[in-house]
């Protein structure tokens, strides 16, 4: 009999009844006031937070489990990510306020908004490849429309189709490789999954490989790795910057969860060696996602790149994690930190262009006096993402690069991840300092200050004690990732 677990559960049915009733109430007040459908997303986006926190702290939540027979396992695994992306949505909603102010049918977009967040949460809880594609539907569609919410403009518009057709081809590719998995193995569950694939003889080997590649094409659609990352830049362009946010920050995230679930543990399970294919991936991902972000004019696109290459990153530590006992903390640790810092240069962004209209990297001389905390909040943020020392990004690249060379002794050719993750680090410098050159080293037409949306203030004051604090003291954060960590050893008793 199938049972469910109490955290994911609660999650949806409160983020899930405030959403339908968003609507219900604007269709009552006839949508007057946006700012109390933020502010009832907000609080219900709050009160999922810290329930999910309470769960921990209290001890209520499982280890990172494997294996497990329920639909959802409500353990640390699910509820690290969850935190994650739920600090996402909170500032995307925030983040939104000014945004949305004078803007049409604000009740849908916050509903949206929450509906999205369910299916990421789900999808970090999710040990079962049916739930896992539900989830990632529900997190999808309401992210499609989001993406072309700006009806009005056309790039909005491409940007809702390109990544509607390169969704749903992804989750076409997904559900190829559960239709394969099923018919191999009989069962959906993950762990079953897994215990099935260990067990198939030479002749069915092929099929579970080809099952295993459909995984990692279709949630690489999502986390953006090079060769699937085609649609991802057009996107974040033309979507509203508080939507490119969410997709950057939030739903990658839950790209990450899924193939932590189903890839890594599979490969680990079918005893293949992947590792150095999926070294070669984290390597082009990061260089191409750089490179291409150097040549960029537009704010959003170059960021778009940039979170290109942090999949790169992330990936390093993925690949290693068969020889490094600290390969997926990092990944995890750097997932959470990547949360935020993205979500905040988005956030950012989204000030800059409500408040003065421009996303070229030209006009944005001079916005160091005309809009200093929006400007100082976007700073802090490119520079932990560069890795900058004493902010949260520097310790988490530290960890995914020590990682690596760890990983030498037993694969010679870990090193070279690390070697490459610094020169990539490096060269983000360029872009990034470029854009910080513009904001405070260069003369704007104007030094008049402008009056910078509360809402934005709001996000970079948590974004800069957030990335300050934890780049001050990361232990907390560091140990929180390693309570994550699944016990791969305990895929050992498979074989």
């Amino acid at each position: 009999m199938i049972e469910f677990t109490s955290t994911p559960i609660i999650l949806t049915i409160l983020l899930g009844a405030v959403g339908v009733i968003l609507p219900v109430i604007s269709i009552i007040r006839k949508e007057r006031g946006s700012s109390l459908y933020g502010g009832i997303a907000f609080g219900a986006l709050i009160a999922a937070i810290c329930f999910v926190a309470y769960q921990i702290l209290s001890k209520h939540i499982m280890p990172a489990a494997i294996f497990s027979k329920n639909v959802l396992v409500d353990d640390t695994f699910g509820s690290f990510f969850a935190i994650a992306m739920l600090l996402v949505s909170i500032m995307t909603t925030v983040g939104s306020f000014n945004y949305m102010r004078g803007r049409s049918n604000p009740a849908v977009y916050y509903s949206l908004i929450l509906l999205a967040s369910i299916g990421m949460v789900l999808i970090a809880y999710s040990t079962d490849l049916v739930m896992l594609f539900v989830a990632w539907e529900l997190m999808s569609i309401p992210t499609y429309v989001l993406a072309g919410f700006n009806k009005k403009d056309p790039s909005s518009n491409e940007a809702a189709i390109k990544y509607f057709l390169f969704g749903a081809l992804s989750s076409g590719i997904i559900i190829y490789g559960i239709s394969i998995a099923y018919g191999l193995t009989g069962s959906t569950n993950i762990g079953d999954v897994i215990s099935g694939f260990s067990k198939l003889g030479p002749d069915m080997m092929p099929l579970a490989l080809l099952a295993v590649g459909m995984f990692i094409a279709g949630f690489g659609f999502k986390i953006g790795l090079v060769p699937f990352h085609m649609w991802l830049p057009d996107t974040y362009e033309g979507s509203p910057p508080t939507i490119a946010g969410l997709l950057a920050a939030g739903t990658k995230k839950a790209g990450f969860a899924a193939a932590l679930r189903v890839i890594i543990m599979g490969t680990i399970a079918l005893n293949i060696d992947w590792a150095f294919a999926l070294g070669i991936i984290a390597i082009i991902t990061m260089t191409v996602g750089n490179l291409a972000a150097i040549m960029q004019k537009n704010l959003t696109r170059m960021l778009a790149y940039s979170s290109i290459g942090h999949a790169g990153y992330i990936l390093i530590g993925l690949s290693v994690a068969p020889f490094s006992q600290i390969g997926i903390q990092a990944s995890l640790f750097h997932i959470l930190n990547h949360a935020v810092m993205k979500a905040a240069a988005f956030i950012a962004a989204a000030g800059i262009i409500t408040t003065l209209a421009v996303s070229h990297i030209d006009k944005l001389r001079g916005l160091g006096k005309r809009m200093p905390i929006t400007s100082l909040g976007l700073v802090i943020s490119l520079l932990a993402l560069a890795g900058v020392p004493p902010l949260n990004g520097f310790w988490s690249k530290l960890m995914l690069f020590g990682a690596a060379i760890n990983a030498g002794s037993v694969a010679p050719w870990a090193p070279y991840l690390a070697v490459a993750g610094v020169l990539n680090s490096a060269l983000s410098l360029a872009y990034y300092g470029w854009i910080i050159r513009k904001m405070y080293f260069e003369e704007g037409e104007s030094d008049k200050r402008i009056k910078e949306p509360k809402s934005i203030i709001a996000v970079m004051i948590f974004s800069i004690i957030f990335m300050v604090g934890i780049g001050v003291y990361p232990d907390p954060i560091i140990e929180f990732a390693k309570s994550a960590v699944p016990n791969l050893s305990a895929l050992s008793t498979i074989h």
